[in-house]
């Protein structure tokens, strides 16, 4: 595993070492691993929604809701299963 230095300003250093306090993380290593999986999962979430924006926007202008074929592939989707 790679290592890397860091410098925090005063309070942000506090707030890392309060967090490994709690009892939570068990060292400010493990805080900021934390950290970074959860930015990791926030931005490939944001990059899910933002293709499915994007998939939507491409496939043209929306059309009006025919209920009664959605319904119809919805009971023949169902009952393949």
């Amino acid at each position: 595993m790679g290592s890397m230095n860091i410098s925090l300003p005063d309070p942000m250093k506090s707030w890392v070492e309060d967090q490994t306090k709690s009892g939570r993380y068990a060292n400010s290593s493990d805080y900021v691993r934390d950290l970074i999986r959860r930015d990791r999962a926030r931005r490939e979430a944001i990059a899910e929604v933002q293709a499915a924006v994007d998939a939507g926007l491409a496939s043209g202008a929306a059309k009006p809701l025919d209920r009664q074929v959605f319904k119809e592939r919805m009971r023949a989707q169902y009952a393949g299963k």
